[in-house]
């Protein structure tokens, strides 16, 4: 690569002035691109891009009108950076205003701009001398002098700006609603982030033309962020797919004789297909593998379903194959998997539950019966309960275990007359919970009462429970007194909700 350099420096120096704007292009448009990307506002880029056309016809024709000069890249410049910050206005003032989704929006603007541009340059063809074609598919082997010396100004200042802003744009690009609770103007963040994609997308437009500038905005950076987890080293890892792309696609125009920008793109688009495919944490194989060594987190908790109900909590892999319907290398396969994160124990052909284990299980033994008792109350048939429940017990988020519960009114005992066991993630000594979730035998002291509800218990009662009554529908407690008796009362469950108890 470096002697093609050289030989190309030296056989035709026009060759090399594009490739260095090219190389400022890249790199400028892939830096940006990062936060494009980020900020999931690739398709408003292209709206800039597109929309440009208006600003530089505008440009061209009052230099041409007021002035009297031809095509004058300053002019054109400010007239696109106008043009792209009037499309962002009018997409947020009306998807703002409208029920229109902002994607339409975008749609709708920027194509009209665009078409508008196109208008004023058929109106005006007398004055303007714009070709339409080198504006999409640019012209990067006639770039002159003021092209490549705008270039490098804007590349100076987009990426001096971005170094400058870089933790402000970091936090607005990740959390908007925390920059401006710190006091970050998030408004002008934005406007300065679209008026250095303007500079960059008018500059470049001229030299590559809409489809390459488009392409350098998104696809290095896409392709970076398949790569990265940080937005610092995504920055340059962008910037080095954009070099790559750019040097490779100038390479093969040259070597196959065909338009430097459309092979620039093709060679962009075929990297990020590549690192799709091989990325190694976010690519196509690698997801493809972490799915091969997943373990189905249903067959987990039959595993630990099969060993709680086992004698002693102890069984074998042939007890496990002929309880769960899974074939014995994937059983094999999720044991494994479970002995590395400590859950069970295998030893000589036994395998047992660890403490981490047995709580797990405890946890889907309680959502298990929770919803048979809940299906019950839904009238299903007697002999349907057990398989039904077996499908809605993986729906054992805790919080919505303990709605259940608390809608059941915390019943002791499932259809089967087997016991419920008790929420024992959330009985913790020390911890303030309702009366209603608490059994037979726990104390603790009243610190909560609605007093509207609950008259005969005040705050600072020591509490014991009793054995429920009147099927499980009467909460039986014993307040102690000064003189070491106890007077016993009796609580529906909406007055056990109404206590609050710090647990002993």
């Amino acid at each position: 690569m470096y002697d093609w350099l050289v030989e190309t420096h030296y056989a035709s120096p026009h060759l090399f002035k594009a490739l260095i704007t090219g190389l400022l292009v890249s790199t400028v448009c892939s830096v940006i691109g990062c936060f494009i990307v980020l900020r999931r506002t690739s398709f408003l880029a292209d709206a800039l891009a597109h929309s440009m056309l208006a600003g530089v016809v505008v440009g061209y024709l009052i230099m041409k009108v007021l002035f009297g000069k031809e095509a004058h890249a300053p002019a054109m410049l400010i007239g696109s950076i106008l043009s792209g910050m009037l499309t962002v206005a009018l997409i947020g003032f009306v998807s703002r205003s409208s029920r229109v989704k902002e994607d339409a929006v975008i749609g709708i603007m920027y194509t009209g701009i665009f078409a508008f541009g196109g208008v004023l340059a058929s109106l005006f063809s007398h004055y303007v001398h714009i070709d339409l074609l080198h504006f999409m598919v640019g012209q990067l082997l006639g770039v002159s002098d003021q092209d490549l010396w705008m270039m490098a100004i804007v590349s100076v200042t987009v990426i001096s700006f971005i170094i400058l802003a870089f933790r402000s744009l970091q936090l607005v690009t990740f959390d908007r609603v925390m920059a401006a609770s710190l006091g970050m103007n998030v408004v002008l963040l934005d406007y300065m982030l679209t008026t250095c994609t303007a500079m960059v997308v008018v500059t470049g437009v001229q030299v590559v033309g809409v489809i390459q500038v488009v392409g350098l905005l998104i696809a290095p950076a896409a392709t970076a962020y398949l790569f990265c987890d940080r937005l610092r080293n995504m920055l340059w890892v962008s910037a080095l797919f954009g070099w790559t792309g750019f040097l490779l696609g100038y390479y093969f125009s040259e070597t196959y004789n065909v338009a430097p920008g459309a092979m620039i793109v093709v060679v962009l688009t075929a990297q990020f297909l590549v690192v799709f495919l091989v990325s190694p944490r976010y690519g196509l194989l690698a997801d493809f593998q972490r799915r091969l060594k997943a373990v189905p987190q249903q067959l987990v908790e039959d595993i630990l379903g099969v060993i709680l109900r086992a004698n002693k909590e102890r069984c074998g892999m042939d007890d496990l194959v002929k309880h769960t319907p899974y074939k014995a290398d994937r059983i094999r396969k999720a044991v494994q998997s479970m002995v590395r994160q400590e859950w069970l124990c295998f030893e000589k052909d036994v395998i047992s539950l660890t403490d981490d284990g047995r709580q797990h299980a405890r946890r889907l033994r309680r959502a298990h019966r929770l919803w048979e008792t809940y299906l019950q109350h839904l009238g299903v048939a007697e002999d349907e309960l057990h398989s039904r429940a077996d499908l809605l017990e993986h729906l054992h988020d805790e919080d919505a275990v303990d709605y259940l519960d608390d809608k059941l009114g915390h019943p002791l005992t499932d259809p089967h007359g087997a016991e419920i066991p008790e929420d024992f993630v959330h009985l913790v000594p020390g911890e303030v919970m309702r009366l209603a979730i608490l059994r037979e035998g726990h104390t603790g002291e009243v610190v909560r009462v609605n007093s509207g509800l609950v008259d005969q218990v005040a705050v600072g009662d020591r509490v014991t429970v009793g054995v429920r009554e009147d099927n499980s529908q009467t909460w039986v407690i014993n307040i102690a007194q000064a003189d070491g008796q106890a007077t016993e009362h009796r609580l529906n469950h909406e007055e056990a909700d109404a206590i609050s108890i710090r647990l002993d």
